[in-house]
C-alpha cells in the first residue's frame, strides 16, 4: 500500500502540473506561438506526473487508485487539449 505521504505528494505533484499547464495553455491561446519553450516544458511535466501515477498505482489500495484514476484522466484530458490547440 502507499502511503499516505505519498499519495499526498503525489497529489501536489499533479495539481501543480496541471496548473502551471492550465497557465501555459491560457497564455499560448493569447499569444499563439510565442511560449513554446514553456508550453513543450508544460506538456513534459504532464507527462512525467502521468508517469509517476502509474507507478504510484501499482503500490495503492483500491480507494488510492480510484483517487490516481481520476486525477490521470485530469492529466490526460489536459494534455489532449493542449496538443489539440497547437494543430
Amino acid at each position: 500500500m502507499a502511503t499516505r505521504e505519498s499519495m499526498d505528494n503525489l497529489m501536489q505533484q499533479c495539481e501543480d502540473a496541471i496548473r502551471y499547464a492550465e497557465g501555459q495553455y491560457k497564455d499560448s491561446s493569447l499569444q499563439e506561438h510565442y511560449n513554446d519553450d514553456d508550453y513543450t516544458k508544460a506538456l513534459q511535466s504532464l507527462e512525467e506526473t502521468y508517469q509517476d501515477i502509474a507507478k504510484m498505482a501499482h503500490s495503492a489500495n483500491s480507494q488510492q487508485r480510484e483517487q490516481l484514476h481520476r486525477m490521470r484522466l485530469q492529466l490526460q484530458q489536459l494534455q489532449n487539449s493542449m496538443i489539440l490547440e497547437r494543430h
